[in-house]
This record gives C-alpha cells, sequence and structure tokens, in this order.
C-alpha cells in the first residue's frame, strides 16, 4: 500500500481518521500551511509523539517527547543531492537518555509485533543495498576515505558522478506539454495583493537549529515582510515599521523591508519564525496534484499599518 504524504496525514488527522502519530525530522507547527489548521489537526490525536533534539513548537503540543541524537552523535551514512553517500563517525556518545533514530524506531517496531532486530547503522545499510540496485555496490569499506555518488550497482563500479551525460535511461527526453491553471487563491478587492512565501540564506527550515545559532542569528534575528518601494509609498509604510500582513486564514504582526526585490503587487516572508509564522497565512486546501507540495507561493493578501 502507499503511504500518506505529510498533507493527507494532517487532513486524515484532522477528520479523526488517524488517532496517533510520532514525528520525527519535521517540525509542522511552523512549516506545514495553514497552522490553525495543522493545531486543530493535532488537538484531535489521541497520542502524539516527538522525537527530536530541541522542545520544538510540535514537541510542545506532544504527549510524549523522546530525545534524539545530534549529527556529533551519529554513526551511519548520509547522501546529499549530489546523491554522494558518504560516511558519518561518532564523535561523542549520546547524552542522557538520547538515542539515535534507528534505535527507537527498532524497538518500537519490535514491540508492535514486526521484529527488527538490528544491531547497528552498518547493518541496516546492509540490507538497503540489497533492497536498492543503486546502492548494491557501495559498502561501508568503499566509503571510508571518500563518498561514492549512486547508481553504482556492483561492486567493481565507480560510481555515477555525473547522471544522464550522455543520454537519459530511456534515450530521448519526453517532453510533455502542461497547461496553465491559475493559481487557487487570486487578488481581490478585500486582499489586493500576492503573497509569497520561502527561506534565507541563513536559516534552515524552522530554524530549529540555525536560530539557536547566534552568528547566524546576528544576520537574521526576525522574519520581516518584504514590500516594493512604490507599495510602500501608497500605504504610507516606511522602511522597518511593524505592519499588520492578513489573508483569509489569520494575520502576523511583522516589520516592513521595504526593497525593489519583490515587484509591485506582491509581497514576500519568511517561514524560519515561528513568532511571525508565515503559514499562519498560507492554504491548506491546495496542493500540487502529483507531489501533493501544498501552495506556498501564491495567496491572496493585505497589508494594514499598525
Amino acid at each position: 500500500n502507499n503511504g500518506l504524504t505529510i498533507p493527507q496525514v494532517v487532513n486524515k488527522a484532522h477528520h479523526g481518521e488517524i488517532k496517533g502519530l510520532m514525528v520525527f525530522g519535521e517540525n509542522p507547527m511552523v512549516s506545514d500551511p495553514d497552522l490553525h489548521h495543522v493545531d486543530e489537526a493535532l488537538d484531535k490525536l489521541e497520542l502524539l509523539i516527538v522525537l527530536d533534539i530541541f522542545l520544538t513548537e510540535t514537541a510542545q503540543k506532544a504527549d510524549v517527547v523522546l530525545p534524539g541524537v545530534t549529527f556529533a552523535e551519529k554513526d551511519g551514512t548520509f547522501s546529499n543531492t549530489e546523491r554522494r553517500v558518504q560516511r558519518v563517525r561518532q564523535a561523542i556518545r549520546p547524552k542522557g537518555d538520547a538515542r539515535p533514530d534507528w534505535q527507537i524506531l527498532a524497538d518500537l517496531s519490535t514491540r508492535i509485533g514486526y521484529p527488527m532486530n538490528y544491531s547497528s547503522p552498518e547493518e541496516i545499510f546492509e540490507e538497503v543495498r540489497t533492497l536498492a540496485p543503486s546502492y548494491a555496490g557501495i559498502s561501508y569499506d568503499r566509503i571510508d576515505k571518500g563518498g561514492i555518488p549512486w547508481p553504482c550497482p556492483t561492486v567493481d563500479h565507480p560510481g555515477t558522478p555525473i547522471l544522464h551525460g550522455a543520454q537519459f535511461s530511456r534515450g530521448l527526453g519526453l517532453f510533455h506539454p502542461v497547461e496553465f491553471k491559475e493559481p487557487f487563491e487570486l487578488p481581490d478587492a478585500e486582499y489586493p495583493l500576492i503573497l509569497s512565501t520561502g527561506r534565507s540564506l541563513f536559516h534552515y527550515h524552522t530554524g530549529t537549529m540555525t536560530r539557536r545559532s547566534v552568528a547566524l542569528d546576528e544576520f537574521m534575528p526576525s522574519n520581516v515582510i518584504q514590500v516594493n518601494p512604490a507599495l510602500a509609498a501608497d500605504l504610507g509604510i516606511a522602511d522597518q515599521e511593524e505592519v499588520k500582513v492578513v489573508t483569509r486564514r489569520g494575520n502576523i504582526t511583522v516589520k516592513a523591508e521595504v526593497t525593489d526585490i519583490v515587484p509591485p503587487g506582491v509581497i514576500f516572508t519568511y517561514f524560519h519564525f515561528s513568532e511571525a509564522a508565515a503559514n499562519v497565512l498560507t492554504q491548506a486546501e491546495v496542493f500540487d496534484p502529483v507531489a501533493w507540495i501544498p501552495e506556498y507561493k501564491v495567496c491572496a493578501a493585505r497589508i494594514e499599518k499598525i
């Protein structure tokens, strides 16, 4: 059976079809669209478990919080977006009651009747090699002093630094014409602006780690709403003035950053900041039909002076 995407999980929890949820590697109370909707969905669960290294906004709502381990306490591998599989070596032992994700999941699986009797990350990786042909030729010994980019189908294969270097796996590339569809929510008289959201160079996702870095926080300590100079002049908004950003889902108070980076009629804000959370504003009912990615980039909004 196919699993559910994150938006589908949240919606089913909201409808009472999912009773329990275990969250790790995510902070949906900051990252997911329409946070009022997410908050209600999590409140309807009978059990919420969060595995994390910090008490995130989602962990604060949990019935059970399991302490995870930091990168320095982990052993195993990681595959980056270059497809390079590299070793991760434990530098320090886990502190307190913290345990690696794989141990927690293996123990939980065994407790509920599906034994996972792994003794190490390497043992799990060996199983991955047998199930994923692209990893078949990669072993801990081979990546001891450097990574190997998958696909690597055999133990004597050097790996594939460039994918589709000469041609696509099917030969010629296959192009699909895509019919343009209007965004679900467009500006109108009440909400005359297009709000788009995204990320900053200085913070990663919901800021669970990067916002605890003094060096990074100095560059961007709080959220802003970027406003075109022409729009700012029309509304009488000065640079660094606090304003209210309003959509059909809710509102946030944030400082205006007057900049020509954004065109007239468009405003932009970042999603890393829980105290001025962009996803209070975004919509939960619209998704990419293939990948089920929420519509973070377009919704109707307005700015109000305070």
